[in-house]
């Protein structure tokens, strides 16, 4: 069974996929009503679950009712896919930042479960034992390099 984390985030995902803008508009007391739990709930899940390394943009407007807007942010085309990457990742990453960019490639459907896992793994903090920074130097090479040859396909 889902918890209401899971069941919020699926609701929010169905809508944005119906939406032909691939924006929704959302009140969040509304929102909160409909699924019987509390509006913190609401904010804890749009904050942790849709991210811009996730790929999304979220603005909240206050006064006057307020909403939030979450609007989902497109990859770009493929044939600038190795300009995003090399922009995106830069010469170091974090651990969370990559797993953002894995996570957002699989959403798009441009990697496969299994390649996200397995990218995942190879980006991991504890299969990169390393000091910081070269950790992350060392991150942002191998996740360009499987990257760039995973959609090269």
């Amino acid at each position: 069974m889902r918890n209401i984390s899971d069941t919020l985030e699926h609701f929010l995902k169905q809508m944005l996929h119906a939406s032909p803008e691939g924006a929704i508009e959302i009140r969040r007391n509304d929102l909160a009503d409909r699924f019987s739990c509390v509006p913190s709930q609401i904010n804890y899940v749009i904050s942790t679950r849709f991210t811009l390394e996730k790929g999304y943009l979220v603005e909240s407007k206050r006064g006057g009712g307020g909403y939030i807007r979450i609007q989902r942010v497109e990859l770009p085309m493929l044939k600038a896919i190795h300009g995003h990457i090399q922009q995106t990742i830069g010469t170091r990453v974090d651990q969370e930042a990559a797993e953002g960019l894995i996570y957002q490639l699989k959403e798009a459907s441009m990697i496969s479960t299994r390649e996200a896992n397995l990218l995942r793994a190879a980006v991991h903090r504890e299969a990169i034992a390393l000091k910081l920074p070269l950790r992350d130097e060392i991150r942002a090479n191998i996740l360009k390099a499987m990257l760039i040859s995973l959609l090269a396909k």
